[in-house]
């Protein structure tokens, strides 16, 4: 067998001769490819690999064939059908996403500036100066003057104090004898059993009954004002909570609904008891008669709640007890009160 010459030394025909095919040595993952299609890929693969320089032939594009170009009506449809498509997706996004919460109670009023008043308020406003403080007599006679609605309004007072009541030791909640009474008639029932049933009849109470009044009361009669218990009943009282506790008329030892004197108890609140707590706001919020009493009857009544805020002040209470003092009439507008000129007042007659 002849020896193969080197091929440095042969003529260019006889090299060519003498070497294997081209495609033979090319590279098995490099296929030949139009740069029509791909004309980035193709330059860039050129340059990967020297013996894959032979191997890829670029194919110029056909000068012959047609360019199809679309049409400004299939492009403009196009466009109104990925509108179309964005605007049904965006619907249904709208309609997956959940319905607002219905605000209810306090969070469904009117913010105050979007608030309007009627015309008989704003003229019965112009009666008082909104920031001035006022004595004791002078602002009872501007609650009056300011109470010219079609029935009888009652008179109110409204006490910022400087607590917390999330706080065990800065809660506020108490009783005041309002001296001259509270202008309502108050419908008082009673839990009892025994002689004592008897007692409550006899000492004016308006509903009597044991565990068929509880039983009453959990079908949902609710006709009465106070509700007293005696101490042997509370046991039976207590399923009662969640239907007497958001009203109210829960009993309980600090309001003075829950005693063994049930006579004298009734006796109270039929002549002007009024139980009194603090909101989380840290403001008590007390009525004190109706704006047809006497004035003096009025100032009898406010010192007298004056004067039980004071004494039940809270053990932590720090700094400046009282903040601001307001009275008003359920229809009218606010009368603030001189905090130092109200506690040292004294009033006429007890």
């Amino acid at each position: 067998m002849a020896a193969v010459a080197n091929p440095s030394i042969l003529s260019p025909p006889t090299v060519l001769s003498s070497q294997k095919p081209i495609a033979s040595r090319c590279l098995p993952s490099l296929r030949p490819f139009s740069s029509f299609a791909y004309p980035p890929l193709a330059l860039h693969n050129l340059h990967l690999h020297p013996l894959a320089k032979p191997c890829l032939p670029i194919i110029p594009r056909k000068l012959d064939v047609p360019i199809i170009r679309p049409e400004a009506s299939d492009v403009a449809a196009a466009e109104a059908y990925l509108a179309a498509d964005e605007a049904t997706s965006d619907s249904a996004v709208a309609t997956a996403s959940p319905k607002p919460k219905i605000k209810t109670g306090k969070a469904a009023l009117l913010l105050k500036r979007d608030r309007t008043r009627t015309k008989r308020f704003l003229e019965i406003q112009k009666l008082r100066e909104n920031k001035k403080e006022y004595d004791v007599p002078t602002a009872i006679s501007l609650l009056k003057g300011t109470a010219n609605t079609k029935f009888v309004e009652s008179a109110e007072a409204h006490f910022r104090l400087n607590i917390d009541p999330k706080y065990n030791d800065q809660q506020l909640r108490a009783t005041v004898n309002l001296p001259k009474g509270t202008g309502q008639t108050i419908k008082v029932a009673v839990l009892s059993q025994g002689e004592r049933i008897d007692e409550a009849k006899n000492a004016g109470a308006d509903i009597v009954g044991g565990e068929e009044l509880i039983e009453q009361i959990k079908g949902g009669f609710m006709d009465f004002d106070k509700l007293i218990a005696s101490p042997d009943m509370m046991p039976k009282v207590a399923s009662l909570g969640k239907l007497l506790g958001p009203r109210g008329l829960m009993p309980n030892p600090k309001a003075g609904t829950v005693t063994t004197d049930i006579s004298q108890a009734i006796q109270e609140f039929k002549k002007g008891k009024v139980e009194y707590r603090v909101d989380k706001t840290g403001i008590v919020h007390l009525a004190f008669g109706k704006v047809n009493f006497t004035d003096e009857d009025l100032i009898v009544n406010l010192m007298a709640a004056v004067r039980s805020v004071e004494t039940n002040k809270p053990s932590g209470a720090k700094g400046v007890y009282w903040k601001s003092a307001h009275i008003c009439s359920s229809m009218g507008p606010s009368v603030r009160l001189n905090i130092r000129e109200m506690l040292d007042y004294k009033p006429p007659t007890v």
